[in-house]
């Protein structure tokens, strides 16, 4: 199966939240066709994040030649699960995303994967993929085992995808390459960015310990505009990561995600466009 390129647009957040409209219009003149959508809000709004109704955000796509291929929802719970599905049907849009986990010991890890079985087995009896996307801390370790392992495993595969984020993985002292071989057909979403040389050491438990606590707070320490590049800009080897994906044979896309960029977000997410273009046709 060959890939596909997406847009989670969370790389574009600022550039949406001036102006909508015009912003998925650049994209679409960029060359993108595949959207992942982010909504931070979704507490208050079944949808994207911008109290857009799906039939107004159905026929917008439409007109542009866009597709809503997945969303990250974010706070995610069973009180909206149900709203949330309805509203991403409608907009044709078939995946969710549970996009980040902080976790103090192994309970929690277990309670966390319950609940995203839970939320998963909900998804698919209606038709929908869900899935889990990783940062570095998920390969944190308790009681022996990382947290991404302890997921594997009290998750069922038939309710809870993977989606890998290669940029974190390193970050957390993995090999990209050798986990995409590993979840297997588990992960037909891939998310892309790139690692600056100033991102040193690149694993991030050489700096903190496998067994420092991770919040919000620690978390953001490592979250910084001179940590991130474009794809193709930076020290991550993804000709490898795009051979083991295709070789697979699982995934679908692999989805530009620039969490932060030094550049304009437009101007980032074209230049990673054209870079990821040239690295699927080499």
């Amino acid at each position: 199966m060959s890939l596909s390129i997406g847009l989670q647009v969370f790389s574009i957040r600022k550039e949406l939240a001036k102006d909508f409209w015009g912003t998925l219009e650049k994209v679409a003149e960029i060359g993108y066709k595949h959207i992942e959508f982010a909504n931070h809000t979704a507490g208050t709004d079944y949808g994207v994040g911008f109290h857009i109704d799906a039939d107004t955000l159905r026929q917008g796509l439409d007109r542009l030649g866009l597709k809503a291929i997945s969303a990250h929802i974010h706070p995610i719970s069973l009180d909206i699960i149900d709203g949330t599905i309805d509203y991403h049907q409608a907009i044709g849009n078939n995946s969710l995303v549970c996009g980040i986990g902080f976790w103090k010991n192994k309970d929690d890890v277990l309670a966390f994967s319950k609940n995203l079985n839970v939320i998963g087995e909900k998804c698919r009896k209606r038709g929908m993929d869900f899935y889990y996307h990783n940062h570095f801390m998920e390969f944190q370790e308790f009681d022996g085992q990382t947290v991404m392992d302890l997921i594997l495993e009290h998750t069922d595969k038939d309710f809870v995808k993977i989606e890998l984020d290669t940029y974190w993985t390193i970050r957390g002292g993995v090999d990209p390459v050798a986990y995409l071989r590993k979840l297997g057909d588990r992960c037909d979403l891939i998310h892309q960015k790139d690692l600056t040389a100033a991102a040193n050491p690149a694993n991030i438990f050489e700096t903190i310990g496998h067994h420092c606590e991770i919040n919000v707070d620690k978390f953001r320490e490592f979250s910084k505009v001179e940590y991130f590049t474009e794809v193709g800009e930076g020290t991550i080897d993804i000709p490898a990561i795009i051979k083991e994906a295709t070789n697979i044979g699982a995934a679908k896309y692999i989805i530009v995600e620039q969490d932060h960029s030094s550049r304009n977000e437009l101007d980032s997410i074209a230049m990673s466009y054209r870079n990821l273009t040239k690295l699927l046709n080499d």
